[in-house]
């Protein structure tokens, strides 16, 4: 199947039929601005007939009910619905014409039932009308009279899908239907016809596909409403994947009739169904025979589910001895039951149904026979049921009124409304009976027309929702926010379940089943092991037993929705057996790569499947249904430990509510309001400082690290806690030591010691030591592989919550705690080390290379000094991880149940290699991979630091951040005296920073080593020219893309920049920017930068004159690039005069992006 041409047509079929219905309203004097005089006789000058008035008045009550834009989306997906009707009937030969409506023989677009109409046996045909369009030659016409005719004769044998002509729809039928890129000609020849060849699936996909649109405008995330009553459906259609219909039908109704049929040959014929780990199938002294099983989807979508169990009811039944023919019958009107809110997608399953059907019985379309699929009404029409005078029976006028009232808002509310039994075939009869007084009087007669209709319907609802089955199977909604009767109906109902849509209709589902039936499913995967949804799992596991569970990997089903998802079995009943569990997470890839490698591990043993039952799931706190995955051994680790909770104090902290407002990156602030080692609140509120550490997550990082934001608490936090919105937890734990993890991770959780000082976030939540177990200990314990097996139990959606944590079981070893604490120093103060020698440290000291240059005068000898050095002690850390997990798998008693290996990617230390080519696989995808290349840079950028003065040569650390400047600082390198590094594309100026930074070389690394040194540099960097060029060109183009990605796109060093041509380029510091300097950087830099480029312009000039062959070219190449940048340049001074002229000052508390952005037309785009 062509899914993406069914795509690709679907959603432009969507928006064409739309524009196509409201220009054919607009014919009728209706849009959206309003309908005028709502019965018209006369539009645009016209006269309409009696026919087009009273479908014109229909319309109108239409957009009156609803809105235009509603009305018409009903209008053009009706047609859609039929237009695709009609094209699987007539490719699969399903017509009782057998003539084609849409194409020819060969599958073109030209429509058989232009040319065979004389012969045409379709009731309802005028061939005397037809005659006459012919003879006129108005074939558009005819063809438009023929279509509808033809979708008119349709209505007796599928009276849900064609109605009869004379609705308002049929005056709304699109114009130009014959055109080959018309809605018709393009369902034609876009999708190729062997996809609607005996597949009624693709009604499904056609659906999914034309309200994909709908669907993604309505749950914009970033819209964060809940979803309107009508936007319900298109919210939450999703069709489900062919493979899961099979596994869930498979190992229900075909489980269910296998169970009771020790000789049935089904269990051959169904290529999902597995058996227990034991390969014995536990059977059931129970005489069923086909008719008794009752299979219910009650949010049946299009059918797609109703279809596939028809196929496994029908191998039922011919097992039984039933044909083809009475066993298609016998299932329409025994077997199968559906229900949906959506109009739309009922009609689509009633077509799918009746056409499966077909497929099984040429005649089945005249047998009148009504499938038990139907679309959700409610009774809101209604004010009440009761006609007293004509209605004389009390106690079925009971039953009248306990139907208005229970479907009250069903339409929102759907499958969920709980339905009480009673005798609703004999309520259906009292209709009928009071339908025969309906002439009496005008009262009565508008009840017959307009209410009963819909209390029939209704009836019948009634019989569904009332009923028990054998297998109840689903895809079903899903959906957070929701409207307000819907979401008053849930809480008042089902409360404990209510954390998403789908987990309502799981536990609602179980009583739509019989006791012992099977109930399966299609759901999010977060109910697996989330807290909001532990009521539910907890139930599951006391009351039912987990049959079969299959978990596929993230964002394999994204095609269809951005949601991971799985599938399951539920005996509705509780047995003590294991259940079969198959975990794709590992096969990256689409739903089509997770059903082959469910398929295998149904046929085969593999190392992702699993075998659990409940009593062991329970161990686990929270009774995540995600440790089905870790052996019995593990899970019983939880009868013998204590849990992290009651030996330690795992915290959330602080919620801004504007981290824009109150949070900065520590490099961005005055560092003399910096307070890094705060102990208490009173140490904090008697200081004058204002920013203070911050936990708050980051990448993933083990040991030590992450120390990146400061919060603003300035006078014990006044402005934070006296902010609407902010919540502040747990202050009593700030400033505490603790371990710290991030609350999401890429793929796997990391704990970071943190010393006295720091506050922490909702994202950078910490654990703190609250007994005698020794918080180093719980680090080393947390960073452990066992740990990391056990997380993906507790949190495989890789969010890692408090309580999650709180949940790690702790077996704590007195005999090995203080070997353990003491690796834990060691491998804190290697992830330290090399943490601190980057300069986004707070204890940055300077950079390694320029360190080294008293031991060498050679850079090259140094970095590789550095670089062996540096490798050794991420060898260190390696093997220190590999000897805890060595230590805990042994206290644990679980040696042999997991790898004790850690892979290099996951080892959060430095590991240099010369050049990228020769990063190996398996740390490829670390975040502390670094090359020769890197290392340079960081080298040039220290050296632009020492240029600023923000770093002295004389001094570790951080020597100017904002403050009184103290000259007496700088004695070997003198900081640029006005704070203005120009970058130009040749030597213009004296401080020009190619000049500043070989000087910088031939001061630390000596005048004799400065020529190879700077090569090593040029190498390093790789380009071409001599090393002064390489150089020049990156600071030119690659210096400040390099210096945003290390300070995270918040500069200290700000590039004033003319553009593209490089006319003119300059770096300031943010920390020594004074009022005045944007008059000096245009008087002294600008103003001479276009000086130079006048006279050069002049002597380029003069010599094009005398210049000939090679030499003028290059001249005239020159002076075009210099005529640019003067007009850039020139530009760029009106701007940079602008904001002189105001003399602005900047606020460094404010951070890099406010104050940046005020000089966002001069400044080059971070």
């Amino acid at each position: 199947m062509n899914k993406n041409a069914i795509q690709k047509y679907a959603v432009w079929a969507r928006n064409e039929l739309i524009e196509q219905v409201k220009q054919r309203a607009y014919q009728y004097g209706i849009n959206d601005k309003g309908y005028g005089d709502e019965n018209a006789t006369v539009i645009s000058g016209r006269v309409l007939s009696a026919e087009e008035k009273r479908q014109r008045h229909e319309f109108v009550v239409q957009i009156k009910k609803h809105d235009f834009e509603q009305a018409v989306e009903e209008v053009a997906y009706t047609w859609f619905n039929r237009f695709v009707a009609l094209r699987f009937m007539e490719v699969n030969d399903y017509l009782p014409t057998h003539v084609r409506v849409f194409s020819d023989a060969n599958g073109g677009f030209n429509p058989e039932i232009l040319k065979d109409f004389l012969h045409l046996d379709l009731p309802g045909l005028d061939k005397a009308k037809v005659s006459a369009l012919l003879n006129a030659n108005r074939t558009e016409e005819l063809y438009r009279y023929l279509l509808l005719t033809q979708c008119n004769a349709l209505n007796e044998a599928l009276p849900e899908m064609f109605e009869r002509l004379g609705s308002y729809t049929e005056m709304l039928l699109p114009i130009n239907i014959l055109k080959p890129d018309s809605v018709l000609g393009r369902l034609v020849t876009d999708i190729p016809e062997e996809d609607f060849r005996d597949a009624v699936q693709i009604i499904g996909w056609m659906y999914q596909y034309y309200i994909s649109d709908k669907h993604d405008e309505v749950i914009d995330p970033l819209r964060g409403k809940s979803i309107k009553k009508e936007d319900i459906p298109a919210a939450t259609q999703l069709f489900t994947t062919d493979w899961v219909v099979r596994y869930m039908v498979d190992n229900s109704l075909g489980k269910y009739w296998i169970e009771r049929h020790p000789e049935s040959k089904l269990r051959e014929k169904l290529d999902f169904f597995f058996v227990p780990k034991s390969g014995e199938i536990s059977y059931v002294s129970e005489a069923v025979s086909p008719q008794e099983l009752t299979f219910l989807d009650p949010c049946m979508g299009s059918g797609h589910i109703l279809v596939y169990a028809f196929d496994v009811l029908m191998e039922i039944y011919k097992e039984c001895g039933y044909g083809e023919r009475d066993a298609a019958s016998e299932i329409v009107k025994n077997n199968i039951f559906g229900l949906d809110i959506d109009e739309r997608c009922s009609q689509l399953a009633y077509f799918a149904v009746m056409m499966k059907a077909r497929s099984y019985d040429r005649r089945f379309l005249t047998k009148g026979i009504k499938p038990n699929v139907l679309s959700i009404r409610e009774s809101n029409s209604i004010a009440t049921f009761t006609r007293a005078k004509y209605m004389p029976d009390a106690g079925q006028n009971k039953v009248g009124e306990y139907l208005v009232d229970v479907f009250r808002h069903a339409k929102e509310i759907g499958s969920l409304k709980t339905v009480k039994r009673a005798n609703y075939e004999s309520f259906q009869k009292y209709l009928a009976e009071c339908a025969e007084n309906a002439f009496i009087d005008i009262d009565f007669s508008l009840w017959h027309t307009e209410e009963m209709p819909l209390m029939e319907h209704l009836t019948e609802q009634a019989i569904i929702m009332s009923g028990e089955y054998t297998v109840v199977c689903t895809n079903p909604p899903y959906l957070g926010k929701l409207e307000s009767h819907l979401e008053d109906f849930v809480i008042s109902e089902y409360k404990p379940y209510s954390g998403d849509l789908f987990s309502v209709f799981m536990y609602r589902n179980f009583s739509f089943c019989k006791s012992n039936g099977y109930s399966a499913f299609m759901t999010p995967n977060v109910w697996m092991s989330i807290k909001s949804y532990q009521a539910l799992r907890e139930y599951i596991m006391r009351e039912k037993c987990i049959i079969g569970l299959v978990q596929m990997a993230h964002g394999a089903f994204n095609e269809i929705a951005c949601v991971d998802v799985c599938s399951f079995i539920i005996k509705n009943k509780q047995e003590n057996n294991n259940g079969i569990y198959i975990k794709l997470s590992d096969f990256k890839g689409n739903m089509d790569i997770q059903g082959e490698k469910c398929l295998f591990a149904i046929k085969n043993d593999c190392d992702y499947k699993y075998s659990a039952n409940n009593d062991d799931l329970m161990l686990v706190p929270g009774s995540p249904i995600t440790a089905f995955c870790a052996s019995s051994q593990m899970l019983h680790l939880y009868k013998k430990a204590l849990l992290l909770k009651q030996v330690a104090e795992p915290k959330q902290g602080i919620a801004t509510s504007d981290n824009d407002k109150f949070l900065r990156l520590w490099f961005e602030v005055d560092n003399n309001k910096l307070f890094f080692s705060c102990s208490t609140h009173e140490e904090a509120n008697d200081s004058s400082a204002r920013w203070f550490p911050y936990n708050k997550g980051g990448n993933f990082r083990k040991w030590y690290g992450n120390n990146d934001y400061v919060v603003d608490w300035e006078n014990d936090g006044h402005r934070l806690k006296n902010f609407k919105g902010s919540v502040l937890r747990n202050p009593n734990f700030y400033f505490r030591e603790c371990i710290s993890w991030s609350l999401i991770s890429s793929y796997t959780i990391a704990f970071r010691y943190k010393p006295v000082g720091h506050l922490f976030d909702v994202a950078g939540m910490s654990c703190f030591q609250s007994s005698n177990v020794n918080l180093k200990y719980l680090l080393a314990l947390n960073n452990c592989c066992l740990i990391g097996k056990i997380m993906m139990m507790l949190a495989p959606t890789i969010n890692y919550q408090v309580g999650n944590i709180a949940n790690i079981p702790v077996i704590y070893d007195e005999h090995r705690a203080r070997e353990i604490v003491d690796i834990v120093d060691d491998n804190i103060a290697l992830a330290k080390e090399d943490w601190d020698a980057y300069e986004t440290s707070w204890d940055f000291h300077a950079d390694p290379l320029c360190r080294l240059r008293a031991s060498h005068n050679n850079l090259s000898k140094a970095y590789s000094f550095l670089r062996d050095r540096t490798n050794e002690l991420f060898c260190k850390l390696h093997r220190n991880e590999e000897y805890l997990n060595d230590v805990f798998l042994e206290i644990y008693d679980v040696v042999g149940e997991m790898p004790d290996t850690v892979s290099r990617r996951d080892v959060s230390h430095t590991f240099i290699y010369d050049a990228r080519e020769e990063i190996t696989e398996d740390i490829k995808e670390s975040y502390y991979v670094r090359t020769k290349a890197d290392l340079v840079k960081n080298f040039i950028s220290y050296a632009v630091g020492c240029m600023f003065g923000r770093y002295s040569l004389d001094i570790e650390g951080l020597t100017y951040a904002g403050g009184e400047w103290s000259a007496s600082k700088y004695k070997t390198f003198i900081p640029d005296k006005d704070n203005v590094l120009p970058i130009c594309d040749d030597e213009y100026f004296d401080d020009d920073i190619v000049g500043r930074f070989v000087d910088f070389m031939r001061l630390t690394y000596s005048t004799e080593t400065l020529e190879e040194n700077l090569k090593f540099i040029a190498d390093a960097l790789g380009g071409k020219g001599t090393p002064r060029e390489v150089i020049r060109n990156y600071f030119l183009n690659d210096f400040y893309a390099t210096h945003c990605k290390i300070y995270q796109k918040r500069p200290i060093y700000w590039l004033f920049d003319s553009g593209k041509k490089n006319g003119f380029k300059a770096l300031i510091y943010m920390h020594r920017y004074s009022r005045d300097l944007l008059a000096k950087l245009r008087t002294d830099y600008v103003h001479e930068q276009q000086e130079r480029y006048r006279t050069q312009l002049s002597h380029i000039a003069a010599a094009i004159n005398t210049a000939a062959g090679t030499e003028r070219a290059r001249l005239l190449k020159k002076q075009n690039k210099l005529t640019e940048q003067l007009k850039e340049i020139t530009v760029f001074e009106e701007k940079v005069h602008h904001l002189a002229d105001q003399n602005i000052e900047i606020d460094l508390d404010d951070g890099v992006k406010k104050n940046y952005e005020i000089f966002t037309d001069v400044l080059a785009k971070i």
